[in-house]
């Protein structure tokens, strides 16, 4: 597995794995608000942020060069390069439960230690999102006991802090 920059053409590939509102949500948290997407609707989501150069949409590709994955990491505070917040985490269905979201993390936690030289990385999972969670605590974060409500247009749902810090 290999994570690239996220392209334009990526959006079309990452937006047809979203088949359902509460796959939608749990991906987004509402970020994007409509369903069905549309095959460009996560490049306009990314554009304004892309230029910030805060913002690092990443893309994972398998052996055969497929995409099979996606994340993104920004920083949440822009005066503060020393943490990071991964997000709108994504694997495949087709490829889900082979260990393929594990890899991406991992990937994605070498990015940041070896490229961006954060210190700590934080991320949200909802709670209706076990097999998320479990991705998430396989690769070392753990919750930091911080919840919050988030109202969706199909429920109110618990969100898990998470946050895993790199040495």
């Amino acid at each position: 597995m290999e994570l690239k920059k996220y392209q334009k053409k990526d959006s079309a590939i990452i937006c047809g794995w979203i088949k359902d509102e509460k796959s939608l949500y749990q991906w987004s948290a509402d970020r994007i608000g409509k369903f069905p997407l549309a095959d460009n609707d996560l490049d306009k989501e990314y554009a304004p942020m892309i230029k910030s150069n805060k913002y690092v949409p990443l893309s994972a590709f398998n052996e055969k060069g497929n995409l099979i994955g996606h994340l993104n990491i920004r920083y949440p505070d822009e005066a503060d390069d020393s943490i990071v917040r991964f997000g709108f985490v994504i694997v495949d269905p087709a490829v889900r439960g082979r260990g393929n979201g594990k890899k991406m993390m991992q990937l994605a936690i070498d990015y940041v230690k070896d490229v961006l030289r954060a210190s700590k990385i934080t991320l949200g999972v909802f709670a209706n999102n076990d097999n998320a969670r479990y991705c998430y605590e396989s690769v070392g974060f753990k919750s930091v006991g911080k919840t919050e409500l988030y109202k969706m247009p199909i429920g109110e749902w618990e969100c898990i802090e998470m946050e895993l810090e790199i040495t």
